[in-house]
């Protein structure tokens, strides 16, 4: 196989941006089928690809067109959350190799129908986790990996983004969210802060997680916000007096066989004036943080003046780049930083091509997929029963103790 023949099923606002930004930049990749519930997506996905490579493209409304096509070598999955897993099931009975898009699991049933799938059908998978990617989680993972920060104990993430607007203009924008944010009550999008962080402490490589309690505040944000825009009202006349379950901040914490705690927080419906992941680890020789692109050691100048020690500790990462930060971000093509989400969306996918192009084991596979999906079914039986603890299960079967680790790419300075 030279070149991958690539299904992309739901061309919505995730998958029509990953076409066109990263797919389309990748020249082992070539678009063969789009696949959407609305036919003008399809329409938009068809004619973008045809533009793109000049040859035919398969549209469909239907998913299973798209898998039983010939032209069709791997799927990328992209549609609403609730169909991820179904259709990555029925893909790899069919021998279609899967780039899953990342979301959260309503059952754990379904997760174990998705592992048991594919050690039946050997059907390579890639969870798409864009922030796994990153440029400060993969510098900080290369410093932990060297030592540099000691034993580590607990780390910390973040889903804060501001999606009020987009959450209620759902049935306006054709978006899935609204639905599950008004029936569902759950840390209802996990990944994109544990996956990091589950890579750096080895889950399911010679550690895993062992149970979550998850507590949620009360809803009241995005109530709130419809009043203050009747607007949206007006175009989507159902969100009058509409009542959300989904908590404005849920909080999970993560217990791990190694020791270690993870804390998780999804805040999607307050106002907040950025983006932010916080992505954070504590060890015993060090300290790490995203967002103030910072990397201390033991030893080093403390301040006890909260603005004096942000502001000295300001970019202290980029001191560590030279013997630290990985080669796939020190060589990156200049083109990739201007294509999706500043090129981790590219990055990952040029990581895709290189495993399936070269037969190689998948970075982030399905036991990870399960393992980090679950914490939504997860949290959200913990938040029913008032932040009772819940077993998180081993979808490995025991195989995480003798499984070696994995990073996403080959690190730097690890002796």
């Amino acid at each position: 196989m030279e070149k991958i023949r690539m299904a992309v099923v739901g061309y919505g606002q995730r998958g029509s941006y990953v076409t066109v930004h990263s797919l389309h930049h990748i020249n082992e990749i070539e678009v063969t089928a789009i696949c959407d519930l609305y036919q003008d997506r399809v329409d938009q996905g068809v004619k973008e690809s045809e533009e793109k490579y000049g040859n035919k493209v398969l549209g469909t409304l239907n998913y299973l067109d798209v898998l039983e096509s010939d032209n069709v070598d791997a799927v990328y999955v992209a549609c609403s959350w609730e169909y991820h897993i179904e259709v990555a099931i029925e893909a790899m009975k069919r021998g279609k190799v899967v780039a899953l898009e990342v979301g959260g699991a309503y059952s754990i049933d379904e997760l174990h129908r998705l592992v048991r799938t594919y050690e039946e059908t050997k059907t390579p998978v890639m969870f798409m986790e864009n922030c796994c990617f990153d440029k400060f989680e993969l510098l900080a993972t290369a410093a932990v990996r060297a030592g540099k920060l000691g034993k580590i104990v607990h780390c910390h993430g973040t889903y804060a983004h501001d999606l009020r607007n987009e959450i209620s203009s759902g049935n306006i924008i054709r978006h899935y969210r609204l639905r599950n944010y008004t029936n569902r009550n759950s840390e209802n999008y996990p990944t994109h802060e544990l996956g990091p962080i589950a890579k750096l402490l080895n889950i399911n490589r010679g550690n895993r997680m062992l149970s979550l309690v998850s507590v949620a505040s009360t809803s009241a944000g995005l109530e709130q916000y419809v009043k203050d825009h009747p607007d949206l009202v007006e175009k989507d006349p159902t969100l009058e007096g509409r009542r959300f379950k989904q908590g404005d901040i849920v909080n999970t914490i993560i217990t791990c066989v190694g020791g270690e705690t993870i804390l998780l927080r999804l805040d999607t419906t307050l106002p907040r004036p950025y983006y932010s992941r916080e992505f954070g680890i504590r060890g015993t020789k060090g300290f790490a943080l995203k967002d103030t692109n910072t990397i201390y050691l033991d030893g080093e100048p403390e301040y006890f003046d909260t603005i004096k020690g942000v502001t000295e500790s300001l970019n202290s990462a980029e001191k560590y780049e030279e013997d630290f930060l990985p080669s796939l971000w020190r060589d990156m093509d200049p083109a990739d930083l201007e294509s999706g989400h500043g090129g981790i969306d590219t990055l990952e996918f040029r990581v895709f091509v290189d495993c399936l192009l070269n037969n190689k084991e998948m970075p982030i596979d399905v036991y990870d997929a399960a393992s980090w999906m679950a914490v939504t079914a997860l949290s959200e039986q913990s938040i029913a029963t008032g932040g009772a603890p819940q077993l998180i299960p081993d979808f490995t079967d025991g195989k995480w103790i003798t499984r070696e680790p994995r990073d996403v790419v080959e690190m730097r300075g690890v002796k």
